[in-house]
């Protein structure tokens, strides 16, 4: 029983398909090509202005492609409810009329790329409910209005790059709840769509591509919980990341390549534990600091190709403990230290092809792992040293390892113990020599064993040199000078002794001191007195001092009495006599009784 229901359902399909065939064979044959056995209809480069009538509604796929469409009707495809598949791409369409595409219930794929629109209005994409992915690259359109895509509650993939699109506005991706992945390359955005992309979600793909953004602010993303793959690349203009850029994205792979990025961006970075790829390639970043980037836990790939990198900072990767891949190719690379790696042993991929290694005893680890690591194709070279120059990773024997991968320890030249005095205001230099394979670097250590830096009144010089601006009597003690490189290190002691001014505990009678100099008179020093300085300005000095003085005093003067000339000038004339009247005070009786009497005066003063 269970064969014969098997062969009837095979022969009711061969009898649909023989109808289908005969169907689609029938009206369209004239200016399409029909595929019954695919339920397809293929109209592609017939110079079609229009679409062509008859195609019934067994259809599945219509593929209208590289024909001469440039108007959509209302209603266009109403009767291909069986369509699942519309393919508008590479013709001269400008208007497509709203509902144009009502009634294709059942579409999933609809693509309208390489074509001139410039505006889509609001309800363009009416009636299609069931569509996943949309393809309106290659246009012309300007912009992206409120409820555009609001009648596609079903599209997973948005496909817009290469537009003209210079804003978006803050509800244009209103009712896309179910958006995966979005695609704005090549656009002419210059602002990142903070409003507009709060509404997707649920969007788990983000490109922005070959943009001119010029910077990620805060809260770029917000609302984008589930977003994991995010790639920003090809932004020239983009130069710097706000802290909280990347708040609030839980990202497994970054890109952001192709930039201007100086600096590797850990704070933005930091929060962003489930990171798994990252690419910085092709930014102007020249050094990988240590101990910031361990937050990221659970890292496994870091792609840093072009980035101009010079030097690996020990510890960079410290925390990494799932590191598998560097890809760190066409950099100005001289060497990568084992001691950069959190661990060797979990180091799968290796790229360091076109950097100017130097083959020493810091990349012989890379030799003693070489049959563990792979160099995808492209072993790395030696640059130097001369004798093992041009030579290929792969072409060395184990037996030349230790004979040419080999340092030099380390030594500081000058071994003369130093001891520096100076008076206190001067600028003392501490010299320290040395020289090592590799070249070893300079480190100094105040008297108080803390690491001094390049900047600040005491710090050290490109050249290994310590500078101390304006010597100060605390300055004095001993600084340690440390040579270092992958050989080993060597260290020197510098005494510096800073002599103060002399203090300024005087009797009257003595001489007087003022900020270290001492000011005293003709008489000798008696017996016991301290002998006096000499005093710090010559004689013009003070002559010119107490000219330039005097003179500013007069000038003063002068300018004051001219100003209390000209006011009393524009007061008009003055009176030089003035009447005062006055009551004097009052006189009693000689009883102390009496009435007393009160007398006025009056007298005129003359002003000179």
């Amino acid at each position: 029983m269970c064969v014969a229901a098997d062969w009837r359902r095979v022969y009711w399909w061969l009898v649909l398909q023989w109808v289908v065939g005969v169907a689609l064979a029938g009206p369209c044959a004239q200016c399409c090509d029909c595929l019954p056995k695919l339920l397809m209809v293929n109209c592609s480069s017939r110079q079609l202005n229009s679409v062509p009538e008859g195609i019934l509604e067994y259809a599945q796929m219509l593929n209208l492609t590289y024909n001469h469409l440039k108007t959509l009707m209302k209603w266009q495809f109403s009767g291909l409810t069986q369509l699942r598949e519309l393919d508008l791409s590479d013709n001269m369409l400008t208007i497509i009329e709203v509902e144009a595409f009502f009634g294709l219930q059942n579409l999933l794929t609809l693509r309208v790329s390489r074509n001139r629109l410039k505006i889509i209005s609001v309800g363009v994409f009416a009636g299609l409910p069931n569509v996943r992915l949309l393809d309106i690259s290659e246009n012309e359109i300007l912009v992206f209005l409120d409820d555009m895509f609001r009648e596609m509650p079903s599209l997973q993939k948005l496909e817009a790059s290469e537009n003209d699109l210079v804003f978006i506005s803050n509800r244009a991706f209103s009712g896309l709840i179910n958006l995966q992945e979005l695609n704005l390359n090549r656009c002419n955005l210059t602002l990142v769509p903070v409003e507009a992309m709060s509404q997707l979600t649920g969007l788990l793909q983000l490109r922005f591509c070959r943009m001119g953004i010029t910077t990620l602010p805060n809260n770029s993303f917000r609302q984008l919980s589930r977003l994991r793959d995010l790639r920003v690349s090809h932004c020239p203009w983009l130069d710097s990341l706000a802290i909280n850029s990347l708040i609030g994205l839980n990202l497994t792979s970054l890109t952001l390549s192709h930039c201007n990025l100086s600096s590797i961006p850990y704070s933005p970075l930091h929060h962003l534990v489930y990171l798994r790829y990252l690419d910085l390639s092709y930014n102007p970043i020249t050094s990988i600091q240590s101990n910031l980037l361990g937050d990221l836990l659970r890292l496994q790939e870091l792609h840093l190709v072009g980035a101009n990198l010079l030097r690996v900072e020990p510890g960079a990767f410290r925390g990494l403990a799932f590191f598998r891949l560097l890809n760190m190719s066409s950099n100005r690379l001289v060497t990568l230290e084992e001691s950069v790696f959190h661990s060797v042993a979990t180091l799968e991929v290796l790229r360091l092809d076109g950097n100017p290694l130097a083959c020493d005893c810091r990349l012989l680890w890379v030799m003693r792992r070489r049959l563990q690591l792979r160099f995808e194709g492209q072993p790395p070279t030696c640059a130097s040293p001369v004798q093992v120059q041009g030579r290929r990773f792969g072409d060395f024997t184990e037996v030349e390892l230790p004979w040419l991968f080999i340092c030099r320890h380390s030594r500081i030249l000058t071994r003369k113990p130093q001891d520096v005095r100076t008076d206190e205001g001067h600028t003392v230099l501490l010299f320290c020599e040395a020289d090592g394979d590799p070249e070893p670097s300079i480190t100094w250590l105040s008297p108080k064993r803390s690491l001094l830096t390049g900047s600040g009144r005491i710090r050290v010089l490109s050249n290994g040199t310590l500078e101390v601006r304006y010597a100060q009597v605390q300055d004095s003690g001993y600084y340690l000078c440390i040579a270092s490189n992958a050989a080993g290190n060597d260290s020197i002691s510098v005494s510096l002794r800073v002599r103060g001014f002399p203090s300024s505990t005087r009797n009257r009678s003595g001489p007087f001191f003022l900020e270290g100099w001492s000011f005293v008179s003709g008489q000798a020093p008696g017996n016991g007195s301290h002998g006096s300085q000499p005093f710090p300005f010559d004689v013009k000095t003070l002559v010119i001092a107490v000219t330039m003085g005097f003179l500013s005093f007069l000038s003063s003067v002068a300018i004051c009495f001219i100003f209390m000339f000209l006011w009393s000038q524009s007061k008009g004339q003055i009176k030089h006599t003035a009447t005062i009247d006055f009551v004097p005070r009052s006189s009693a009786s000689a009883g102390g009784c009496g009435r007393t009497t009160m007398e006025t005066g009056r007298f005129t003063m003359k002003l000179v």
